[in-house]
């Protein structure tokens, strides 16, 4: 195999494509790998690690097609680290050479027949609008949970809903809720679900471009994103009740701006140390942010805010607090909460599609 192509072609597909590479722990070396393969001018540069699979497709000057498997994440860092200009590749038996300017690499190559095939999953495909996803995507993913353990809280439930598709993940201590009204890819009552892992890969790729398509197969997804798909296994399982744990009513409604609220969090936060939680004083007096650590001392905040409820005390993780409002949507934020010891709820105060659940911290 050889070819000739710009430095930034290269170093984006492979770094790209190197997302889906097995890192630590592959039975197979080759998993750690990244798969090129040329046909004429086109190369395909796939990484997998049979759960999740990346490919790109880009135009390259070609001269002798092949097949080749190079370490991933080596050469990634290679051609990411290469003078921009004319990259050439030639790729022998057991040896690919990279070469550009006065620069000059010399890779072992793995074993290309034991690399997993590609396989695209049978099914219909939906082209859904990229920046709706994208948000949805960047609100929710966060919340899914990252312990193997539990794999069904390692995904992203894609729910039908009457007026569109639901995007929801929880790892138990919170919940996020995104809906995109109008969007269908489900039919009435299906749902599927997703690794997080692939979804954030997805989400990487969706800022500059202006559709997304998805087609979901019995045991697989493909999402297309220009010259990138993706093609991960689905989860198998039930998913958690997650409707069970939204309260239905909230006698507390606490009103505030939420650029001023995560102001004043990130600088009590940093009296909250090993995991200490902050509290949130309410009342008719507004807000107050209280973080408390022994043998260390404390910081207090005051926040201009509207309160409607009875006097409250609740702890939250501020890790956690702080992840929901980032990704809440308007300026305005309304926090409901029933007492110190249930789920609160933040929701934007003009935008109803998206809510995030929040355990709260018992405190003494």
């Amino acid at each position: 195999m050889k070819f000739r192509c710009e430095r930034d072609v290269l170093d984006r597909a492979l770094s790209v494509a190197s997302r889906a590479a097995a890192t630590r722990g592959a039975l197979l070396q080759v998993l750690g790998g990244i798969h090129l393969q040329l046909e004429g001018d086109c190369l395909s540069v796939t990484g997998s690690d049979r759960n999740l699979t990346v490919r790109v497709t880009c135009q390259v000057g070609g001269q002798e097609d092949g097949v080749a498997v190079l370490p991933a994440k080596l050469a990634a860092d290679i051609a990411h680290a290469l003078d921009s200009g004319q990259v050439e590749m030639d790729v022998g038996d057991d040896e690919a050479n990279l070469s550009s300017g006065r620069s000059n690499f010399s890779l072992r190559t793995l074993v290309p027949d034991e690399f997993p095939r590609f396989e695209i999953p049978a099914g219909d495909e939906v082209t859904l609008s990229a920046p709706g996803v994208a948000d949805a995507l960047d609100q929710v993913v966060g919340a899914a949970s990252g312990d193997d353990s539990r794999p069904i809280l390692t995904g992203v439930l894609l729910a039908a809903e009457e007026d569109g598709l639901r995007f929801v993940a929880t790892d138990s201590y919170r919940l996020a809720m995104r809906d995109l009204p109008g969007t269908s890819i489900l039919s009435r009552d299906q749902t599927v679900l997703v690794p997080s892992r692939a979804l954030e890969v997805v989400g990487r790729l969706l800022g500059d471009v202006d559709d997304l398509t998805i087609c979901l197969g019995e045991r697989e997804a493909i999402f297309t994103v220009g010259d990138v798909q993706v093609v991960t296994s689905l989860i198998v399982g039930e998913y958690p009740n997650y409707r069970g744990l939204i309260p239905d009513d909230h006698p507390n409604s606490l009103i505030v701006e939420r650029d001023d609220m995560l102001d004043a969090l990130r600088r009590v936060r940093l009296l909250a140390t090993d995991n200490t939680p902050v509290r949130l004083e309410m009342s008719s007096d507004g807000l107050q942010l209280v973080a408390i650590t022994q043998d260390i001392g404390q910081a207090s905040e005051a926040v201009d805010a509207n309160y409607d409820g009875d006097d409250l005390t609740v702890a939250f993780n501020p890790t956690y607090l702080i992840a929901g409002l980032e990704v809440c949507p308007d300026e305005e934020l309304r926090l409901e909460t029933c007492d110190a010891l249930k789920p609160a709820v933040i929701r934007g105060v003009e935008d109803s599609d998206f809510l995030y659940l929040l355990m709260p911290v018992r405190v003494s």
